[in-house]
């Protein structure tokens, strides 16, 4: 025998030894498995197979998800102006009204619809784990029919708030109020805010396997986060975007040019850049070996 085998066989040994330390039954066994958490190189092969699903979709099933989840977006902006417009004024207000910005999150991300910034993660994984041109042109058209089917939808919430769709005019000017936001920030300054945004959703990708029966709180604990930053998410604020072109306080160049691009830009760094191919390298020598 060979001084590396031996020098495996011992760590072989060692391992079992320490994984057996306490003495316990099969069932008692069971339940440490059952309450561990799963190891990374697990999560990331999960959702490594849900961005291949994904991949694989018609692309009619994508555009009509995508649509359906940018109007769902939109809710978050109803949310927020409905809850600014029926809380009374303190200083707690702008808190409790971001609870609003949550809203879409859920119905998006617990419907399995299909939402751009989501896709940064999940349609990413599949092409750092097997890179070829294939797989980054699968990847390119998911993007580009998700993201452009958000916006459309994004686009139908703001026409139809703007028309005067939801019978109050109070609150036709609330959803304008939460929308003027968007406009604080130049467009370096919401690239930037884009870049912890596409990080933050890219985390509730990677929690989500691992997390049944806590999703609901971890999808509105950092929606809620973002919602408080101010940071810009591309699909969520394209919904407040178009509400001001619509409403004539924005121009079309400064809708594209100065809020969406940057916003875009930032959330595939945070999302892509940083994330997927940060919580792909932690288990990359595991899944190659």
């Amino acid at each position: 025998m060979s001084n590396r085998e031996r020098e495996e066989r011992d760590a072989a040994l060692s391992q079992e030894e320490e994984e057996k330390a306490a003495d316990l039954s099969h069932e008692e066994e069971v339940d440490v498995e059952e309450r561990r958490a799963p190891a990374a190189k697990i999560v990331h092969e999960a959702i490594r197979r849900q961005g291949i699903e994904e991949l694989e979709r018609p692309a009619t099933s994508l555009l009509w998800s995508g649509v359906v989840a940018g109007m769902a977006m939109g809710m978050s902006v109803l949310a927020e102006a409905v809850l600014r417009h029926s809380l009374p004024e303190s200083p707690a207000k702008p808190v409790l009204s971001s609870f609003g910005y949550t809203v879409g999150f859920l119905i998006v991300i617990m419907g399995r619809l299909q939402l751009f910034t989501e896709s940064t993660v999940t349609a990413v994984l599949p092409l750092t784990t097997k890179p070829s041109w294939p797989s980054f042109w699968r990847t390119a058209r998911l993007w580009a029919i998700v993201l452009g089917a958000n916006l459309v939808g994004t686009f139908a919430f703001a026409l139809y708030a703007v028309l005067g769709g939801f019978a109050s005019n109070e609150l036709t000017g609330a959803i304008v109020e939460v929308s003027h936001a968007v406009l604080k920030h130049d467009p370096l300054a919401t690239l930037l805010g884009g870049i912890p945004s596409g990080f933050l959703i890219a985390t509730i990708v990677w929690i989500m396997p691992s997390s049944s029966g806590q999703r609901i709180w971890i999808i509105m604990l950092i929606t809620w986060l973002i919602a408080l930053g101010g940071f810009a998410h591309v699909i969520a604020g394209s919904a407040e975007a178009w509400v001001l072109l619509l409403d004539g306080s924005a121009s079309i160049g400064w809708v594209l040019g100065g809020f969406l691009l940057p916003a875009f830009i930032g959330n595939v760094i945070g999302g892509t850049g940083l994330f997927a191919f940060l919580a792909h390298a932690q288990v990359s020598r595991e899944i190659h070996d």
